[in-house]
């Protein structure tokens, strides 16, 4: 959990010029794994790690991914990247679909989308000096000589808080911190547009995770970037991002504005996951929701709506067909069959919809 009163909070609203610009358009995207077994190592299932996800990100607004771990979200994120190719689907970025370009285009096209991996550490070549490892983008994708790039270098790095002298310094001679700093330096180096922050605090102490925040967020504002901020940590999500998508098995459940989602989560399953945001308030007394049971396997994913073997809500119709995502006000997005029936309340879980498969208890 990180202190609140570090993080920088994201309150602004998108202006009408930003929110009629969508940079990043991602259109039924699909990724699945193949299982291969036996001797001639034959495909005889496939992992649907990302199953039909489709949502919009506006240029200058951070979008936050959100879900439990094995959901898809860094699936997502890297496909989007091409750092993994597609089963199915479309991406456009800045116009572009991406799934098309390939050689020179696709390297071309590289300078404007970076990501930030969880793991600092495993991300960076520990041979190579940091400061050569900001700067492997700038030789590949750029003409410049090695004395500006060792200026970018450490511009750069200075910007993320650290000194000219690092640039020489390995990765082991760094703290986990540093390191991730490091890395938010090689990803703005090329001054990309968009950059995926794959769990950028997660691996991070608390006190650290702020500062990193704070970097994130003044670069954005200093450079017009675009987040893509992938975490499991709702708290974070819910200071640093102007939107959030809620991720279930492979699959989109709800998608709002952040103030939105927080203070009325529609889905079931995002109410699940909002209770469980710790309060530092050890007075406040609030609904917990226990889910109970294991998320099913993505190999065999459950018919109809995927999380009904899990809801408290359930009925029918959830086992038999799949719910889309829908608008229900104000960009708010759901994908329940409860919310067809236009009833208000109707998908809420309260404590009269104890269950075997869910536990409502008060913290």
């Amino acid at each position: 959990m990180v202190d609140e009163t570090e993080i920088p909070g994201n309150n602004e609203k998108l202006s009408n010029s930003k929110a009629d610009r969508v940079l990043v358009d991602v259109q039924n995207l699909k990724k699945y794994f193949p299982v291969r077994s036996g001797l001639l190592q034959r495909v005889s299932a496939w992992v649907k790690a990302v199953d039909d996800v489709s949502f919009h990100i506006y240029e200058g607004e951070t979008f936050g991914l959100v879900g439990e771990s094995g959901c898809g979200k860094t699936t997502v994120g890297r496909t989007i990247l091409h750092l993994i190719p597609p089963t199915s689907g479309k991406v456009y970025i800045d116009g572009e679909d991406i799934f098309n370009l390939s050689g020179g285009g696709l390297k071309a096209k590289r300078r404007d989308m970076q990501i930030i991996f969880q793991d600092p550490f495993s991300s960076l070549d520990p041979r190579l000096p940091v400061g050569e490892s900001i700067a492997e983008g700038l030789k590949i994708h750029t003409d410049k000589s090695a004395q500006e790039r060792y200026d970018i270098v450490v511009e750069m790095l200075t910007r993320v808080g650290m000194r000219a002298d690092h640039a020489r310094r390995y990765p082991h001679e760094f703290s986990g911190g540093q390191r991730q700093r490091i890395g938010i330096a090689r990803a703005l180096a090329l001054r990309p547009k968009l950059i995926v922050c794959d769990e950028p605090v997660s691996a991070l102490d608390v006190s650290i995770q702020a500062q990193v925040l704070n970097i994130l967020r003044e670069l954005q504002r200093d450079f017009g970037l675009t987040y893509l901020f992938i975490a499991h940590n709702l708290s974070v999500v819910e200071h640093f991002s102007n939107r959030v998508g809620v991720m279930y098995l492979g699959r989109l459940v709800e998608i709002a504005e952040r103030d939105e989602l927080y203070a009325d989560p529609l889905h079931p399953y995002t109410q699940a996951l909002m209770s469980a945001i710790p309060v530092p308030d050890p007075t406040l007394k609030r609904t917990r929701i226990i889910l109970q049971g294991d998320v099913p396997s993505p190999l065999n994913p459950p018919s109809g709506c995927r999380f009904h073997t899990r809801c408290p809500l359930a009925f029918e119709r959830c086992s038999e067909e799949e719910p889309v995502l829908k608008d229900y006000g104000d960009e708010h997005y759901a994908a329940c069959w409860l919310l067809e029936t236009g009833e208000v309340g109707a998908s809420k879980i309260g404590p009269e919809h104890l269950s075997a498969r869910t536990t409502v208890s008060e913290d």
